[in-house]
Parts: C-alpha cells; structure tokens; sequence
C-alpha cells in the first residue's frame, strides 16, 4: 500500500478502515521536550518532524474565557506564578513534568460566576483569527488532520476555573450553577467554531478535555453523569456530526462505566484509555470496536522500559489496529522519564507494528 498523509490515515480509521499504518502521535511535557534538546534533538526542530509522526493540529481557536487580566506575578529560574483569563493563579514549574499548582480563583460560587459570565460576551475578536490566516493553508497542504479544542466541561470548570472540591460538592448541593458554566462553555465555543467554519477554516473533527475518573474509580455516579454532563457531551457531538465530522473525546482515568452511554451517544473517538487507572484497551476494541476509535491505551509507565513497552505494544496493538479504528499514542502524556533513543525506539516499534502491509 503507498504511503498516506496524516489526514488520509485518520480519516481511513475513523472509517474503521485500514491505511497504510496507523497514525501515531502523542504529547511529550516540556520537560520531556527540553530532555530530548539536551539529548540531541536540535533547538527549532518539532518533535514531530524529528520523529517522523502524524501531523495532528489540535489548538484552541477560541476563547470563552471572562478576560480577566492574565499576568506574570513572579518568576523564578525554576517557577512561574501567574494568573489566567479565567481569574485562576497558577505556579508552574519551569522544568518538571507537571500540571501547574492552582492557588487561588476568582470564581468561587454562583454570585462570583454571575460576575464573570457578565463578561462574556460573543465577539469576532474572540477567534484566533490570527493562528488560522498563518497556518491553516500550510496544514492542508501538509495533509495534516485539524480538530480544534472544544473548552467546557466537568474537568475545564474543577481544574481550571472553580476548583476540584468546591465543584463536587456543589455538583450535588447546588448544581444549578455548575451546569450554567457548562452550558454558557459550550454555547459560546460552538457558535465561535461557528464563525470558523463559516469563513472557510473547515476542520475534520472536534476534540474535547473532560477527565471523569481517576484510578479505578469515577469523580461521579454513573446517574450524577446522565442527568448533569451528559446533555452537552451529546449537543457537542450532535453539533460535529451536522457538520459531517467526529467528535473525540479525552477522558483521563477509570471511565468504564461511562463508556456504554458515550458510545450510544455516537461519539467517534475516545482517548487516552489510561491503563493504570484500569482501563483495557484490547477488552474495550473487543466490546465496542466498530462502533468508536480509540486513541492511546499505551501505559506510559513501562515508556523508559524497552523490553517492557516492547512487549507491550506487541500485546496490544495488533489487536487495537484490526479493521483499523486506532490511533497510537500513550495513555497520557510522554514523561520526561523517556530518553530520545527511548521514544524513538518507540515509534519505530508503532510503525513497524501498526503496518497493515
């Protein structure tokens, strides 16, 4: 078989057809990336060039956010305090693989919301307009696969905006005002994807971040779900489809049980599959394999381990890869426990197992 672009590999598995191989992406920290420089990956280069992987264009073309002033507080030679558009301050560290420390947020119940939803008012200038003109036409022409990140949701509103705890318990005492977050989210990202669409920027699928479990076990209940979240999964995914595109869906964590309604909900894609968290990958392609595309299911703790992940991938992946359906990547995010010759080892491993020569 010739060889494909990234657009006609993901296209063919969202198809659950076969390709030439599998598309194989993924997401190194900065850590991780700043480990591969020092190993000889050069300054300038991507890592998706160096490493020969799909072209996977995944960006936020919008902002839904109230603007509140994000700013630099302090910085350090090893952290950065800073505040986001959502009113969040955050420290970072600047070389550690590590999602930032949240310490402190301005929206913090239904009065404060009330404030900052005030602010968010649908306008052009909330487009990315900017990042489409520079480098859409180069994406088409590299046959890359574009799916703008859709920002709402369960896991968007407790890590990035309100808080873990102070969502949960409000999730069962006064839900009102949780779901109105959701629902002003989404309601503002899909008519600005909207505008996108409409000045010709077509994209060829949607993707959003809502992680509902953590290890063996889920943030909710399985009917907190139906009645809470579910409603907008399913306008996200019924927006998508009457555009004639998938809609793919990242849930870190334990998410089995949500599986069955997301799959009869018609979503396309699920991702990442997190093995330590308890999820199967081959027992979920055996349940649901022509009915949802799965991305990822590669435990990322066995990455710095050649003979490990060797033997991994060679469990998992020719099954994953039948009748296509599959797209490679960890089942979170490249550590920066992986050394260059680890990872590409790793990818030279995925293409020769992901053939369908």
């Amino acid at each position: 078989m010739e060889s494909m672009t990234s657009h006609e590999r993901f296209r063919r598995m969202f198809a659950h057809q076969e390709a030439d191989r599998i598309p194989i992406i993924d997401g190194p920290w900065d850590a991780t990336i700043e480990r591969w420089r020092a190993e000889g990956m050069a300054e300038g280069v991507s890592y998706v060039d160096y490493f020969g992987l799909d072209r996977f264009e995944s960006h936020s073309f919008t902002d839904n956010s109230p603007r509140y002033p994000a700013q630099t507080l302090s910085e350090t030679e090893s952290e950065l305090v800073y505040t986001s558009s959502w009113g969040v301050t955050m420290k970072q560290w600047k070389h550690a693989a590590s999602t930032p420390e949240f310490l402190d947020y301005t929206i913090v119940d239904a009065d404060s919301w009330r404030k900052a939803k005030e602010r968010i008012q649908l306008s052009d200038d909330r487009v990315r307009w900017d990042l489409l003109r520079k480098n859409y036409k180069t994406w088409r022409e590299q046959g890359a696969w574009i799916s703008p990140v859709v920002w709402f949701g369960f896991d968007v509103t407790h890590s990035w905006i309100v808080g873990t705890e102070r969502v949960l318990i409000n999730l069962a005492e006064d839900p009102e005002w949780i779901v109105d977050m959701w629902k002003t989210e989404l309601e503002i990202e899909l008519a600005l994807l909207e505008r996108v669409w409409d000045a010709g920027y077509h994209f060829d699928g949607i993707m959003w971040y809502d992680d509902m479990g953590y290890k063996q076990n889920q943030f909710f209940s399985l009917k907190m779900y139906r009645n809470l979240l579910k409603p907008f999964h399913q306008k996200a995914i019924d927006w998508a489809h009457a555009k004639g595109i998938p809609a793919h869906l990242h849930s870190c964590g334990d998410v089995r049980p949500f599986v069955p309604e997301l799959v009869n909900m018609g979503l396309d894609a699920l991702n990442p599959l997190e093995v330590k968290a308890g999820m199967d990958p081959c027992l979920l392609k055996q349940q649901f394999g022509d009915r949802l595309v799965f991305h990822g299911g590669v435990n990322a703790v066995l990455w710095d381990q050649p003979e490990a992940i060797t033997a991994e991938m060679q469990r998992v992946i020719p099954v994953m890869k039948e009748n296509g359906g599959y797209i490679f990547s960890s089942d979170h995010s490249v550590p920066s426990s992986v050394s260059l010759e680890d990872f590409r080892h790793i990818v030279g491993l995925a293409k020769q197992l992901g053939s369908y020569a």
